[in-house]
């Protein structure tokens, strides 16, 4: 299993100056070959192999036009080659959309292999510099001094700080005790979650609480001149607040990610289209605040290094509507009815706890349907996957609260 530490780096002015013309060979590598590409690809409609990306740009450090890519490393380079041929992979499967060009103002980075770094008693020396490189370590169970990374990344963010990364193999993690224990989870923008034992989590709206204070800093990075010192000082100055806010939200998911993974043996969440929600204007800001496909990915992984299970109910699972009492089903709920009163069982309900229960049965079903305890149960059909009353099954009024 691989694991990875980033740290703040505080690299020299001459280190500074060998990795800034690193990354700017990065950029030209990555740009030229993703304009080739895809002009072969539209005038001759064939696809470009690695092999013959990597042949280009040898023969690029070879001409005299572009002789200052040998002044760096060539692994940076070559890493960039294969991060983009990968990305075409995933392009062409439909796992992501097509690359993009890169640009001098935005996030830099570079890769180095083993080939391209030495790591020896804690200290970091990269290809093309003469001195180690300085970074904190803040990670109190892992010593440093016997970290063996198989690479190492080196970033630059547009607000000016260094970071490193350090991607290292480890042994597979020791599983958590169990708990005896299993909750669902409804994921809201109001709440950000609710479990199926009534526990509530607020939205923290990171973005929100700096919306005035980053609206202010882009007026005045509008106002400045192109090209001139107090418009880079204004860029870096809203890039520092979009640092803070990023920050602040991935250490909220952290920490949420962390304790539902250690209070349950299994987690059942709902496998929500987050890229076709932003699509509605009016949702789009706080459901992106909200960080609710970086909380699923959290979710992921650390319930597989703890030897949990993640269930992922389907979409269309009428959750909501569902009356985790009795099943009675709802013909239509507003998004605005946070309460309603069930009209086979009499049961009022609160909107995000009804659907973190059933949510919670929901997933039960597709353990019980993969070990073979029931046959053919799915949730992805339609209706309800709770047993209905007996009496009254027709689709009635429903009374809403507020």
């Amino acid at each position: 299993m691989r694991t990875a530490y980033k740290c703040r780096a505080y690299p020299t002015p001459v280190q500074a100056a060998v990795l800034s013309r690193t990354f700017g060979c990065v950029r030209l590598v990555w740009n030229k070959t993703l304009d080739e590409r895809t002009r072969r690809y539209r005038n001759e409609n064939t696809r470009t192999s690695y092999r013959e990306t990597d042949a280009t740009l040898t023969s690029w450090r070879r001409g005299e036009e572009l002789a200052f890519l040998s002044e760096v490393s060539c692994v940076p380079l070559q890493q960039t080659l294969r991060h983009q041929h990968m990305a075409f992979q995933n392009f062409f499967s439909g796992r992501a959309r097509y690359p993009r060009f890169r640009s001098r103002t935005g996030r830099q980075s570079a890769h180095y292999t083993r080939s391209a770094f030495r790591m020896r008693s804690g200290s970091l020396t990269l290809a093309k510099t003469s001195t180690p490189l300085r970074f904190t370590w803040s990670f109190d169970d892992v010593d440093v001094t016997e970290l063996d990374p198989t690479m190492v990344m080196v970033s630059r963010e547009p607000d000016g700080r260094w970071y490193v990364v350090f991607a290292v193999d480890v042994a597979e993690s020791a599983v958590a005790h169990p708990t005896n224990h299993a909750i669902g989870v409804d994921l809201g923008l109001k709440t950000f979650l609710v479990t199926s034992d009534g526990v509530q989590v607020a939205n923290p709206r990171k973005l929100a609480g700096k919306a005035r204070s980053l609206a202010r800093y882009q007026r005045r990075l509008a106002r400045c001149q192109r090209g001139s010192n107090n418009r880079r000082k204004a860029k870096a100055k809203v890039a520092r607040t979009h640092r803070k806010v990023r920050n602040a939200r991935q250490d909220f998911l952290h920490r949420t990610s962390t304790a539902l993974v250690r209070s349950a043996d299994m987690i059942a969440i709902e496998n929500l289209n987050v890229s076709g929600m932003v699509r509605n204007r009016r949702l789009s800001h706080a459901i992106s605040d909200a960080g609710w496909g970086e909380f699923r990915r959290q979710l992921e992984y650390k319930c597989e290094r703890a030897g949990r299970a993640l269930v992922v109910v389907d979409r269309w699972y009428p959750s909501s509507k569902t009356c985790s009492t009795c099943g009675h089903l709802l013909a239509e709920l507003t998004l605005s009815a946070r309460h309603w009163s069930c009209p086979g069982c009499r049961t009022r309900h609160d909107r995000d706890l009804n659907a973190a229960k059933n949510i919670l049965a929901a997933g039960r079903a597709v353990v019980r349907a993969r070990s073979g305890d029931a046959c053919g149960a799915d949730v992805r059909r339609q209706g309800s996957s709770f047993p209905r009353s007996a009496v009254n099954q027709e689709v009635r009024a429903v009374r809403l609260g507020a």
